[in-house]
């Protein structure tokens, strides 16, 4: 029994990214492609999965306390704005602008938590107002022109696999110590679990909201410098055109959710950034449109979400519980 226990938490755990990783791998194959060829497929996966993890991160923190955050999209367009800017005026290093791009995203995510707590209006309709604000003040930075560093080797020298990695890893890391370990990360699941009854006791439920929004911030910065450093440009984005980076990040959570069943959710976070990882490599691969690219990822999305809001009657229908049982009697 313990043995099928662990067998069946392996299968939850790997499952899925395992499936994309295979059925990716024979879709190229089919096309006569290899999935990994060159050291570029390598950096394209790892910097996937390494920027989709952290904006996982970013938007789970408020939708699972009820805030959905139309801004964390703007706010990494523009805290890598601010941080380019900067740099290659200045002539400073990469690490600095890595450090530049948290900083602001962290003291972007703060205002838009203070907006939220002051004004006390939806979180949606406050985030929609944040986005257009923040898209709007990175406008006028940079007169709509964008910012372009592609001639400073030294800023965009930062893609690897390795850099990737150590942005995963410490990424990871940090964002299970402070949600597991520290006391703002135990005030926050009792705030999930029951907000009234949590402040009740004491906890206070508006310094959490606001530690959410800086440390979301903070994440998008990251993702921000990620993007920015991948092209050496960043483009301009009006009207809500930094919202479709939020969109990126919905099927990892679910898959993330899923997968935290059986593990620590984080970990289940990381391994949904990876299946989608490979299925963002298989797009470049096969040179999928990206129209097409849209339409198979929200397919993918609504098929997964139609199998959890199913999940029992598709496991019996699977396994023929009914028919055995009926056999039985």
């Amino acid at each position: 029994m313990e043995k099928t226990g662990w067998l069946k938490k392996i299968a939850g755990i790997a499952g899925i990214p395992l499936a994309a990783f295979f059925i990716t791998t024979i879709l190229c194959g089919v096309q006569g492609v290899k999935l990994f060829e060159t050291e570029g497929n390598w950096i394209l996966f790892f910097r996937a999965a390494a920027s989709v993890m952290l904006t996982t991160f970013a938007l789970s923190l408020n939708l699972n306390s009820g805030r959905f955050d139309f801004s964390i999209g703007s706010v990494a367009l523009l805290s890598s704005v601010i941080s380019a800017s900067v740099c290659t005026a200045a002539g400073l290093p990469t690490p600095v602008m890595l450090l530049l791009s948290i900083l602001s995203g962290a003291l972007l995510g703060l205002v838009s938590g203070m907006v939220y707590v002051i004004v006390k209006l939806p979180p949606i309709i406050v985030s929609l107002g944040v986005a257009l604000f923040y898209e709007g003040f990175a406008f006028s930075i940079t007169k709509g022109y964008g910012v372009s560093f592609v001639a400073n080797l030294e800023l965009t020298s930062f893609p690897g696999v390795v850099n990737y990695l150590l942005v995963i890893v410490c990424g990871l890391l940090l964002f299970v110590f402070l949600f597991d370990y520290t006391k703002f990360g135990y005030d926050y699941k009792a705030l999930l679990s029951g907000q009234k009854v949590a402040v009740n006791t004491g906890i206070g439920e508006i310094p959490n909201a606001v530690g959410c929004y800086t440390i979301a911030g903070a994440l998008m910065g990251a993702v921000g410098f990620i993007s920015a450093t991948n092209t050496g440009t960043i483009q301009m984005a009006l009207n809500f055109g930094s919202i479709g980076t939020m969109f990126t990040a919905f099927l990892p959570m679910f898959i993330g959710g899923f997968i935290g069943r059986f593990c620590n959710e984080k970990i289940g976070y990381l391994l949904g950034a990876v299946t989608t990882a490979f299925i963002s490599l298989m797009y470049a691969r096969l040179n999928v449109d990206a129209s097409i690219q849209q339409i198979v990822t929200a397919l993918i999305l609504v098929g997964f979400l139609i199998y959890l809001n199913n999940e029992n009657k598709i496991i019996e229908l699977v396994m023929l519980k009914k028919y055995l049982k009926k056999r039985q009697i």
